[in-house]
Formats: C-alpha cells, structure tokens, sequence
C-alpha cells in the first residue's frame, strides 16, 4: 500500500507530462535504446554517438526506477527496482549498454502501466459527492433563502421543486409527489410519497413510515413538497455512502503478485552473492578484475528482467484482449482475482433487467375488446407525467400500433392512488384497489384474485374503470434482458455456482425475476447497508465474491466485493470509477468471456514466472562457475524475456470455446 501511495504521488506532483510521466519517460527510454541499437549496428561515426543515446535511454528509463529503490533503501530494503538498476549499471560497466537500457525499458513500462489506475478511489468519492445538490431552499419567516447544504439545520423545513434534487434527509410535511429514488435505492419504480399527519413525538428516522422519508440526492416527481430536515448533511445517506467507499478503498491492497514476496527473500540473496563474488580472487586462482567479471555477468544473469515483465506483459495482453470486446479491466489483480471467482452477486435494475418499466399485462373485462380498453388507457395515459404513464403510453403505441387521438381531458392525479380524467364525457379512473374503493366502484373477487397473483410475480397492477364500473386491469413490470437467461446459464457452465440477486425492491420482484432468469437465489428490500452486510457474510461464506451492478447505492458493495463488475453505458459514474471491471457496451452477456480470460491470464502468469524462474535458476550456477560468458548470459536471459513476452501476446486471441 505504501508504496502504491508514493507512487501516486510522484505521478501527481513529479513530471512534466502530468500524471503520465512515468509512461513517457519510458517510451522515450525505448525510443532511444532503438535509435543506439540502430546507430551501434550502422556503424556510425564517431562510436560515441550511440553511446549518448543509450545513456540518454538510461536516465529516462531509470529516472523512476531509482527514485523507488531510493526510497526503498532509506526505510531499510531492496527490492526488484533496486535489483534492476544494479544490473543495468553492472551492463553498462562491462560494456553491454543495450542490454542493460533493454532492461530499464521493459521494466520501467511494466512499471508504469501498472500504476495507471491509482487514483480511482479519489475520483469515485467526488463522483459520490455530485449527487446530492450544492444549495437549499430554506423556508424562513415566510420567505425562501438559498442556503448551502453545510449550513442546513435540524428541524429547518426546506422547498423542493418538481424535477429537482431533494437536499436533505427529512421527513415530507407539506405536499405529495412521487419520487425515484434510484440513485440511493436502486428501486426501479418511482415512489409515491405523502405528506405526514403530524411532526409531534417524531420516531427515529429509520422508524419512520418509509411513504413520508425522502432521501438527500433523490429527484422529486411533479409535486412542490416541503421537506423537515431530520439529518445534517455529514449524517446523509449520501454522506454513508461516501463514508463507506472510502474506506473499503483504503482497505483494498494493491496488486500482489508472487513476485512481489519472492522479492523480499531473492533480491538480498543475489546482492550478499554478487559482493562475495567480487571477493572470490581471495579463494580461488584468478584477478580481482576476472572475479569483478564473473560478479558482473551473475548480477546480470540473475537481474529479474523477466520474472518483473512475466505478470505486466500478461495483463496487458489481456486487459487489452478485453478492451478489443468492450471490457474495461482496471489492473491485474481484477484480471488475476476474477478467474477465482465462483459466486457472483448482482444487482437487479439496469443489471439483470432492462431498469425500465415494461407494460406486461393487457387484461379487458366487461365486454370491452381489447382495442377499445388499450385506446381508453392510452388516451387518458398521454396526459399524465408520471414515468409509469409514459412508460404504459409508450408500450401501447409500439406493440399494438395504436395513435394518441386527444380524446381525454381534466385529467387529475390522486396522490398515491392513480389518476381520474374525462373519455368520452364519462368518467376514467386508473389506480390502485384503494381507489376504487374510495370511488365506491366494486371490485370482483374474480378480478381482485387476478391482481393478487400479479403482484405476487413482482408486477405493479393498475385497475381501470370506465362509467363507474372496472373495465379491466394492465400491469409494467421491469423485465429481464434478453440475454439474462443464456448469460447465466453458460455461467453455470463454467463454473459459476451461486448466484444471488441483491435488490431494493420487494422481494416478490426478486423472488419473480430470480426464478424467470434462473438465479440460484434473490435478496429484496435492501438498502445500500444491507447490502453491503450481505457481501460481507457471502465473502465469510465463499472467501472470493464477485459483485455486479450499476448504480450509485452499489458502490459501497462492489468496492467490498473481491472483484466489482459495472454496467457501462446503464451505469453510473460512481459505479464506473469503483468498479474494477466495467462491461463498456452494457452487454451483460460479456461476463463469461471476462472470466474465462481472466482464467487463462492466470494460468499464463503462472507459466511466465515458471520460465523466468526456470532460467535463472539455470544461468545463475552457470555463470558462478564460470561455464559461460556475458554474451550468453545475455542472450539466455534476453530469450527467456522474449519467450515471455510472446507466450502472453497469446492473449491477444483468446476466444471462448
């Protein structure tokens, strides 16, 4: 973590290029090792030429390099940085300046692009903080007073207008309007709230009836409400939110790979030898500048050029085969993490289902023909705002090619019940059994039985009646994908054992869509807290969980989860920055290819460190006993990088089978 952190600073504050410093000065590294190499092989005069230029790949091919192993040495160890340089300054004294700057180059890329992602947490907590609004309309004295969100006090009574963001945790006191509440609770609906009878002996806040609640960064309907501030903005539900994100950030390790701990143990192992070989004159027949030699082509033949590009170049190939598919994956550990994974947690809305409600039930009674009730319903539908009206209009019009005629008027919206309007001189009502009930419209059991099962399968019934009678019934639901149903199955068979679905909204729909798509289970009327409760005991249950989703309440379990998968285009910002892992193209069906090349980069990983490792092991005593020469400890441990490097451009064509 430390180290990752001084990382982020120098990439922040140290370099000309901004935070992509380290990325040029590496490629610049490249550039001129390739010109020294050219100008070294043409012959070109004077020699000195392509010397200039191999120093000049040294600095910008070591320049971050050093600053790490400095660091490093200052609080006490080495490592591969260290490691690194050493060899290259070791090359570069015997005379092998290619081989040393071809070193720094492949390394201090591997370095960089590893360090590409850093500051995601930073990024995910200010988008966190945009959702809720900068100012307050403040009721005071009879008057309105702009007021920022900070200076909110407890008990103030705030103005929200239609369409905006409500600013505070509170309870409703004045108005009705419906809300959606999506941002926070990943509801799919929008919810109808109403004003409270009385603010006097009011419960805690989460004891109070959720139908007068509004939360801080949810976006109010058509009404004009009053809301009484119950929380400071520090307190918020936003404000728990970004509280929680911040800190599974900061619990979440960096990338560590296994040559990250066989470091610790191989770094001062070949320095305590490399110095003793300097010595080795004092034993054996030979010159202090043959031992200094055979020191030399050890320290060159044991620096861990290609054990530190085995991981890099592997996760580059397949972060890289992912993007070509439309997969953003942020680093290896995703990468490595992922091909682990046998339970996968998803959210519902905009993740398993469309997020959009879906006119799914048409059913007229009473000797009403199906076309004459759809155009009663349209009619009246059309003249209403509320998103399920659009929803139910938009629907008729495109399945059943049914026109708007304009043949409803004085339309009238009964908060938290449904809408009353005039078709045809008699009068239309469209709502829920209180409704009717209210109007004194009888409601058959035949009828009354036939909505139950609905809203038992997760759908949201509406009654219709005409000339004070029922005229029949239409229910919206937001449906599956398309694609869920195969997604999940070919999950099944690659392994994925558990699949559970973490919602917001009732468990009914949970329960519905889990059996449609064929989930191993479904867990319904979370909170962004509950939520994250359920990632915590299904990570003490299986170690490794995945978690998908794509809205802002999310955030806090996908950053807990091992590997957070989001939603692309359907996802939010706050989804997006703490995702390891983002489907670009909203295609759920993405999601076994991702796991499947994350297998494969890890079975490649484990095969790059076994050939590193494997020719070390080989050069080392060799070149100890002075069996070989610098040239072929060079071009042995030079091959063994390029092996390295072609096995895990293999990457590049990973297909599914």
């Amino acid at each position: 973590m430390d180290k990752h952190k001084e990382q982020a600073h120098i990439h922040a504050h140290g370099g000309i290029f901004g935070k992509k410093t380290e990325l040029y000065f590496s490629l610049l590294c490249g550039f001129f090792l390739l010109l020294g190499f050219i100008l070294q092989k043409t012959h070109v005069d004077p020699d000195w030429v392509s010397l200039v230029a191999y120093i000049i790949s040294y600095f910008f091919g070591g320049y971050f390099i050093s600053i790490e192993a400095t660091k490093k040495i200052s609080k006490g160890g080495f490592d591969i940085d260290f490691l690194m340089i050493a060899a290259a300054i070791g090359a570069a004294y015997i005379g092998s300046w290619a081989e040393g700057a071809l070193l720094l180059f492949l390394f201090s890329l591997g370095h960089a692009l590893e360090s590409y992602a850093m500051n995601k947490a930073t990024k995910s907590i200010e988008a966190l903080s945009d959702l809720s609004p900068k100012m307050a309309l403040v009721k005071k004295d009879g008057k309105l007073v702009e007021t920022p969100i900070e200076d909110l006090k407890i008990n103030d009574i705030i103005v929200v207008r239609p369409h905006t963001k409500i600013a505070a945790d509170g309870v409703i006191v004045t108005g009705n309007s419906s809300i959606n509440q999506a941002p926070i609770t990943g509801e799919s609906m929008p919810v109808d709230k109403t004003a409270i009878a009385t603010t006097d002996q009011l419960p805690d806040f989460k004891d109070i009836d959720k139908n007068h609640i509004a939360f801080t960064g949810t976006i109010n309907g058509d009404g004009h409400i009053e809301v009484l501030v119950l929380k400071l903005s520090s307190d918020s539900t936003v404000a728990r939110l970004i509280k929680m994100v911040s800190e599974v950030e900061t619990q979440k390790s960096p990338t560590q790979r296994l040559t990250k701990k066989f470091e610790k143990i191989y770094v001062p192992i070949v320095l305590i030898l490399v110095i003793t070989l300097c010595f080795a004159y004092v034993i054996i027949d030979e010159t202090f500048s043959e031992s200094l030699y055979r020191a030399i082509t050890v320290l060159v033949a044991a620096s861990p050029c290609a054990l530190a590009i085995s991981t890099p170049s592997a996760v580059l190939s397949g972060i890289a085969r992912a993007a070509q598919k439309g997969v953003l994956i942020k680093g290896g550990k995703a990468l490595e993490d992922l091909g682990t994974i046998s339970t996968i947690a998803f959210d519902k809305t905009g993740t398993l289902t469309e997020g959009k409600p879906k006119l799914t039930h048409v059913i007229p009674i009473n000797d009403f023909n199906e076309t004459n009730f759809l155009q009663l319903v349209l009619e009246v539908e059309s003249l209403s705002n509320h998103p399920l009206a659009k929803a139910i209009s938009k629907d008729i019009k495109e399945q059943y090619q049914l026109d708007y005629l304009g043949k409803a008027s004085n339309i009238n919206a009964i908060q938290g019940k449904g809408i009353e309007a005039m078709y045809k001189h008699q009068k239309v009502l469209i709502g829920n059994g209180k409704l009717m009930m209210d109007e004194g419209i009888a409601v058959s059991d035949t009828i009354a039985t036939e909505m139950n099962d609905l809203l038992k399968q997760g759908h949201t019934v509406m009654l219709v009646a005409y000339n004070q009678s029922i005229a029949g019934l239409i229910s919206v639901m937001d449906v599956p994908r398309k694609t869920a149903v195969s997604t999940l199955k070919r999950l099944k068979e690659i392994g994925i054992k558990r699949m559970i679905m973490l919602t917001g909204d009732h468990q009914n729909v949970g329960d519905t869509i889990a059996k449609q798509i064929g989930l191993t289970e479904a867990k319904g009327n979370l909170l962004p807290e509950d939520k994250v409760d359920a990632i915590k005991k299904l990570l003490q249950e299986d170690k490794k969980i995945a978690m998908v989703g794509d809205g802002v309440n999310d955030a806090p379990a996908m950053a807990l989860s091992t590997v957070s998968v989001a939603m692309g285009a359907a996802g939010s910002d706050v989804a997006l920055e703490t995702a390891d892992v983002a489907l670009m193209s909203d295609k759920i069906e993405m999601l076994p290819f991702v796991i499947g090349l994350s297998r494969e980069s890890k079975r490649i990983i484990k095969q790059n460190i076994f050939i590193s490792l494997g020719v070390v092991a080989l050069l080392v005593p060799v070149t100890i006993l002075g069996l070989t020469n610098i040239g072929l400890a060079v071009l042995f441990h030079e091959g063994s990088t390029i092996v390295v490097v072609i096995n895990a451009l293999r990457l590049l064509r990973f297909k599914m089978d």
